[in-house]
């Protein structure tokens, strides 16, 4: 019997639960919101460099 086959309709260990709930609490709480802000961010540093190097959007002044 495979390891895939033994561990067919047996529930998990509380320790493994806990730790799985753990890392989706994290991934949810943390991780997800902080790569908002970080892309949100750098998006923002983007449009700000190139409007220094470009000039602000908008026809010529003239």
């Amino acid at each position: 019997m495979t390891d895939l086959e033994s561990s067919v309709g047996r529930a998990e260990p509380p320790a493994t639960r806990n730790r799985e709930i753990t890392a989706f609490l994290v991934t949810t709480f943390l991780v997800f919101p902080g790569l908002a802000v970080g892309f949100v961010g750098a998006y923002g540093f983007v449009i700000w460099i190139s409007q220094m190097i470009l000039g602000p959007p908008g026809p010529p002044a003239g």
